[in-house]
């Protein structure tokens, strides 16, 4: 009888592979960050307040950004698993506890959130094809983002040693478009176009307050992705040096580049030609209008293509990082069990990444406004404030965890990262607030009867 490796005790269950160093885990996080956002929302971000003064909320979101990224590679440092924010969340509020209630939450909101993440790059992908694609039909559209959202799920559906050298390439081709805008812009810079300011620019109204409120809303939008390695924290080479550093060096060098692409735009197209946006139909490929008036159609249809590049790249870093998250949550119970399934020989989240996948094909078909300040609200309270006090609770609960990173001024940049989120909450849409609420209200009622039916707390009888 042939002797088996099953009873040699040799069979190795599938499990995550720790192959994500600091290189891949700046290029995920940057893939993310740069994506497509700074090339569809400067004409969104200058119209909050109609004019290159609407450049502060760039400032203020940095300042909540790096806040909180100091916040996110304290915990990524700490616990590095999949899942990131569930996992924080859930052993900051107590794992038997309010922590099951606050992981239940932020998976609840997560399968919302993450997938209109991931539609905006969908989203942002087919305006810049507008640009070569003149007079796209709805039909067209909705074939190209289903299209798109099949190709991604594809490219990840392999052993995650294929998927790091794909993403450090895809990253390649993001700061080439980025560095390509930048340089170009420098070079034909007019300080005239890029600070006009209209009569009243800087008039401290209420209505100026919302109107940064929006402006710094889109900021955080395109600064999202900073914590992305954090998702797959348990596929990364010493976590608790790599995944701080990617945090903070991805912060600092996407923030520079924001802020030049950004300059660069306004500094060659007048700002009057695409303010507001929404009346003004080259607004949704901006940046192909600023390399088609210094060079022409012939290289801005190159450039566009460069950019539909880093809008898939933004995507595919996205979906690889949430798909993660169910998958973490269903390992240890607090959601479907199907999702804790990894693929026999490849070792990944299969379920769980085809089934974000596609909800995220389904997101696209929605307008890129209402899916920036949806996914950024549902965030806030569980997911950013959750995480801030999750930090405290740590600290006060378990001063003995080992932190190989620890936030830099505590607990200065907590306290900025609080008042920045409840800022941006604060000035959102009336509609949206209701939405965000709603949503964690109905989210809440649904944890309590899953709980009772299951006798788990706060219903469970034992003494």
């Amino acid at each position: 009888m042939k002797t088996t490796q099953e009873d040699l005790g040799e069979v190795e269950q599938p499990h995550l592979l720790r192959r994500f160093g600091l290189l891949e885990a700046t290029a995920l996080n940057m893939s993310n960050m740069i994506g497509i956002g700074p090339f569809i929302t400067s004409p969104m971000l200058l119209s909050t307040l109609g004019g290159p003064q609407a450049m502060l909320g760039w400032l203020v979101a940095l300042v909540i950004t790096i806040s909180d990224g100091m916040i996110w590679s304290e915990l990524g440092a700490a616990m590095p698993g999949s899942g990131g924010s569930y996992i924080y969340l859930r052993e900051g509020f107590g794992r038997e506890t309010f922590g099951r209630l606050m992981g239940f939450l932020f998976i609840w909101q997560f399968i919302l959130s993450g997938p209109l993440e991931i539609a905006s790059g969908y989203i942002g992908f087919t305006q810049y094809l507008g640009y070569i694609w003149a007079g796209m039909t709805t039909t067209q559209f909705i074939v190209v983002i289903v299209i798109l959202g099949v190709l991604n799920i594809f490219l990840l559906y392999r052993k995650i040693t294929f998927i790091g050298k794909l993403t450090v390439t895809l990253w390649a081709g993001t700061l080439l478009t980025s560095f390509a805008v930048i340089i170009t812009g420098a070079f034909h810079f007019n300080p005239r176009l890029a600070f006009d300011f209209p009569p009243g620019a800087f008039n401290f109204s209420l209505g100026f307050l919302l109107g940064l409120g929006a402006a710094t809303r889109i900021g955080i939008f395109d600064y999202l992705g900073y914590y992305d390695i954090c998702y797959i924290g348990e596929e990364v080479r010493n976590p608790g040096r790599t995944i701080p550093r990617s945090i903070i060096i991805s912060v600092i060098v996407v923030a520079l580049i924001y802020i030049a692409i950004n300059f660069s735009i306004i500094g060659v197209v007048p700002w009057r030609e695409f303010v507001p946006a929404a009346e003004h139909a080259n607004a949704s490929f901006i940046v192909s209008i600023f390399m088609e008036k210094i060079y022409g159609t012939r290289v801005a249809t190159i450039f566009t293509a460069m950019v539909l590049w880093t809008a898939f790249g933004s995507v595919f870093a996205l979906l690889l990082g949430y798909s993660r998250i169910p998958y973490a949550a269903a390992v240890d119970g607090y959601f479907f069990k199907v999702f804790s399934r990894l693929h026999p020989t490849k070792n990944f989240p299969y379920i769980s990444l085809v089934v974000m996948g596609v909800i995220s094909i389904v997101c696209s078909f929605f307008s890129l406004g209402l899916v920036i300040d949806a996914l950024i609200t549902t965030r806030i309270l569980v997911q950013f404030i959750g995480q801030i006090l999750a930090v405290f609770l740590l600290r006060k609960n378990e001063p003995e965890l080992e932190r190989p990173y620890r936030i830099w001024l505590y607990p200065v940049p907590n306290l900025l990262a609080l008042a920045g989120w409840l800022f941006v909450f604060a000035t959102t849409d009336w509609h949206v607030i209701l939405f965000g609420m709603g949503t964690l209200m109905l989210g809440s009622l649904c944890f309590l009867i899953w709980s009772w039916r299951t006798r788990q707390w706060p219903f469970n009888t034992e003494k």
